[in-house]
């Protein structure tokens, strides 16, 4: 019966679909291969039966009720599919939509579709004071298109039960919970700063983060290498969940370096008391325990009756743990036998911060979509390093295709798969025709094509339109194509023909997919499985990311010999970012590089007139670093006169005394160019003390970059130099704090590579009204310099050398771009440096 509701209880809330998904879940992980085209489908499923509806009943209607269970209050909510008035009285309808078998009966029907549909009936039965609703399961075959329905008629002590069985399962967990929070509010609210106190600047950051969490605005901030970033943003984030300004936040970051940077921070906070769920995300094919990434019982023990032990698991690593690591997390799902990365997962929803990549809040493949609002609502978003966000976002929001895979698998499968040999052989002829018509074009020069499209109105012509009709006729329009010479094209339109293709080839390759993971032989060779399965995830992307295709796109397409390479690329993914966050309380996007602030809050999706933003100086004092500009021209024409004068720059920068120096170059071919000079001059001329030399690769492992890293110790009697890239992963979020590195040498000023996509986004940019080759090259050239530069002075007790290689860093726009405590130079010539 129901209880007497008593005041000032625990609560927890919770959705309807939350409770009886943790009370019932059973079985095995079962790996998904539904594309974008049968979600889509399972929606329509269920609009062609509310369709049906009489016009006295209601489809999504809200429900919500509490109840009290062993000193806890639940605040359990949801939406049923239906609510029906017929001639026995009121009935809840849940819609199901299924692919394979549907159940022959009631009986047969998933006990946990049974409860989701029972929990709704109570809530309203309990609202109305009815003393009986009827319940029905509609089921629908999304291959068939053949409905099932079941009907239960339960009193209102049948339909309580029910609830209150869930509840009882669900209460161990809920009651660890409730005593979680109590501990989590008391520890963060009585929290402080776990250092002596603050370094200078660093107070300034540490407020304007908390203005903004505690606001719900969204702060840019710009904040200098050494001030202690990670806590100067977690500190004050915990502090507001203390006072109940906030319940959980995301720390977002692109390397691996800086999530551990995080994890120490959450660990200081711990030795001062704070008791918070904070759980690590790692990759998928990182973590499994297999060698081969397949989830499924019949290839991973860890996937087999994964949701018979995940609960136990979760309350037995909750109720130890607060620091959640890969290794802790390894740790337990070990000793539980279930998938660690569903297990970070599952913990991640049950947890007060998550540490993870940008790709599981700005990603459509990967974010946590089972976050519901209200918890939105309460979270802020910590994005480290966030000028990474800018190149990250325009890949998450971009997708290819090549013609090459298609062949292949439309050989593959010929009198194996009728229907997906059919799809293959379908999106294969579209793209060889494609690559005849432009083949026909000629090659013209690829200076004078992007003269014309500066000259015409391409971009000019790709204008958002309000009127839906327009918008239609323009995506089913011909598509028309720029060719730019050299194999390559470019068109504002989106091929739609060729997005119904393959939109239909991953439904046949879904289908292939869940055979073969469902035990059945596979008829065609490893490689063509494996090849199927790439093709199946690059196809659902291209088709999801045609849905978001708008005036910030453009296709390109590259063809040589017989290959064609066709790509939605996203020029500008500021709005995506945008909509991607919306819904949080807050955003704190901070990097010692967010320079120029304007180029960042107009890319990572801000608004000039709704957001803030905050620059902190440095701490440190101009005598810390000695900075030195040798202007030498590092162009591409000039490149092969610029070897030997660098190579002897280098020389004279590291022979002399003993240290670890790092120099980055903007490419390996560059590097390797100016090492062998470099090695001859030792050579040549054996310095005073000994020169050790070691080199990045273009593929490291784990192990390899360790050992790199590992060479820069303190105590040195001979020089060490390391030769290294900009913008890799030797040139930011790696931490060499004082004599671990003395100086640093940066050739060239960073720029991209001269190529298809980033014209594009020049063009793009100068028919918006900004400077297109600041936006396009400039700026992110720039900021790999101030990163590799970075790597230098980490602390106030640092000291060390700088030099800079190229006369633009006397010219402008570069010179204004250089921080202002690397401004007290010294231009020198060749052979000067000492």
């Amino acid at each position: 019966m129901e209880q007497e509701q008593v005041h000032n209880l625990p609560s927890v809330q919770l959705s309807v679909r939350q409770l009886v998904e943790y009370a019932y879940r059973s079985g095995d992980i079962v790996s998904g291969f539904r594309s974008a085209a049968a979600l889509a489908e399972g929606t329509r499923i269920h609009q062609a039966i509310q369709i049906e509806y009489g016009p006295q009943d209601v489809k999504e209607y809200e429900l919500k009720t509490e109840l009290d269970y062993e000193g806890i209050r639940f605040l359990i909510e949801g939406r049923c599919d239906g609510l029906l008035h017929t001639d026995d009285g009121m009935m809840i309808d849940e819609i199901k939509s299924m692919s394979g078998m549907l159940p022959e009966n009631g009986e047969e029907a998933p006990v946990v579709h049974w409860a989701q549909a029972i929990c709704y009936a109570y809530i309203y039965g309990l609202d109305h004071q009815l003393d009986e609703m009827r319940v029905r399961l509609t089921y629908v075959s999304s291959t068939t298109g053949e409905r099932r329905a079941f009907v239960r008629v339960l009193n209102r002590s049948r339909l309580l039960d029910t609830v209150m069985d869930a509840v009882r399962l669900y209460a161990p967990y809920a009651r660890l919970m409730a005593q979680h929070t109590e501990r989590k509010l008391e520890s963060a609210k009585a929290l402080v700063f776990p250092f002596p106190e603050y370094r200078a600047g660093q107070r300034k950051f540490a407020a304007a983060v908390y203005q903004a969490v505690t606001g719900g605005a969204k702060l840019f901030a710009k904040a200098p290498t050494g001030i202690g970033k990670t806590i100067s943003t977690l500190f004050p984030a915990v502090k507001a969940i203390g006072e109940e300004r906030l319940s959980h936040l995301f720390y977002l970051t692109a390397k691996t370096i800086t999530r551990v940077a995080a994890e120490d921070a959450f660990r200081l906070m711990q030795a001062g008391g704070l008791h918070m769920h904070v759980v690590t995300l790692t990759a998928k094919d990182k973590i499994c325990f297999q060698e081969e990434v397949r989830c499924s019982k019949e290839h991973c023990p860890f996937a087999e009756g994964y949701y018979d032990r995940i609960n136990e698991a979760l309350l037995d690593m909750l109720g130890h743990e607060t620091i959640m690591t890969r290794a802790v997390i390894e740790q337990y799902a070990r000793k539980h036998r279930v998938c660690p990365f569903e297990m970070s997962l599952d913990a991640a929803y049950a947890s007060d911060a998550i540490i993870g990549d940008y790709n599981y809040i700005f990603d459509p493949r990967i974010s946590l979509k089972r976050m519901f609002e209200e918890r939105k609502k309460q979270t802020a978003v910590l994005v480290d390093e966030a000028h990474n966000l800018v190149d990250r976002g325009r890949e998450m929001y971009s997708a290819a295709l090549n013609k090459d895979a298609y062949l292949q698998l439309t050989r593959a499968y010929k009198g194996v798969n009728t229907g997906l040999h059919k799809a293959a052989k379908a999106v294969n002829d579209w793209l060889l025709e494609l690559r005849k018509s432009l083949s026909s074009d000629g090659n013209g020069a690829r200076v004078d094509a992007i003269e014309e499209l500066r000259s015409g109105d391409l971009f000019s012509e790709n204008k958002a339109d309000a009127s839906d009709d327009a918008s239609a006729a323009k995506e089913n329009a011909p598509v028309s194509w720029t060719s730019l010479g050299n194999g390559q094209a470019v068109s504002l339109g989106m091929p739609a023909d060729l997005i119904g293709r393959v939109e239909s080839f991953a439904e046949e390759a879904a289908q292939e997919l869940a055979s073969s993971s469902g035990g059945a032989a596979s008829a065609v060779a490893p490689e063509a499985a494996a090849l199927l399965l790439d093709a199946y995830y690059a196809a659902q992307q291209l088709a999801r990311i045609a849905k978001l295709y708008d005036e910030r796109y453009i296709t390109i397409v590259e063809h040589w010999k017989s290959e064609v390479r066709l790509k939605l690329f996203c020029l500008d993914p500021s709005h995506l970012l945008r909509q991607a966050g919306k819904g949080f309380r807050a955003h704190i996007f901070f990097s010692a590089t967010l320079s120029p602030m304007p180029y960042y809050i107009d890319l990572l999706g801000g608004d000039n007139e709704q957001d803030y933003s905050v620059s902190v100086p440095s701490p440190f004092t101009h005598e810390q670093l000695e900075v030195k500009i040798m202007p030498l021209s590092t162009r591409y024409r000039d490149r092969d006169r610029s070897y030997q004068p660098i190579a002897r720059a280098l020389y004279d920068l590291v022979s002399k005394q003993a240290g670890n120096s790092l120099v980055f170059f903007p490419s390996y071919e560059y590097m390797n160019q100016v090492y062998e000079p470099f090695m001859s001059l030792l050579a040549v001329e054996p310095p005073p003390l000994p020169v050790r030399t070691i080199v990045q690769t273009g593929v490291m492992s784990e192990e390899e970059r360790e050992a790199f890293l590992a060479s820069f110790r303190v105590g040195r009697t001979e020089a060490l130099v390391g030769f290294a890239v900009m913008g890799g992963i030797f040139s930011e979020g790696v931490d060499l704090a004082g004599d671990r590195l003395t100086a640093v040498a940066v050739v060239g000023v960073g720029l991209p590579q001269v190529g298809l996509e980033r014209d594009m986004i020049r063009e793009y940019c100068e028919r918006s009204e900004r400077n297109g080759f600041d936006y396009a090259y400039v700026y992110p050239g720039m900021n790999k310099v101030l990163q590799a530069g970075g790597r230098l002075i980490r602390s106030e007790h640092d000291r060390g050398r700088l030099l800079l290689i190229d006369d633009r860093y006397l010219a402008q726009p570069y010179n204004r771009l250089l921080p202002t405590e690397w401004r007290n130079y010294t231009v020198i010539r060749a052979n000067s440096l000492v």
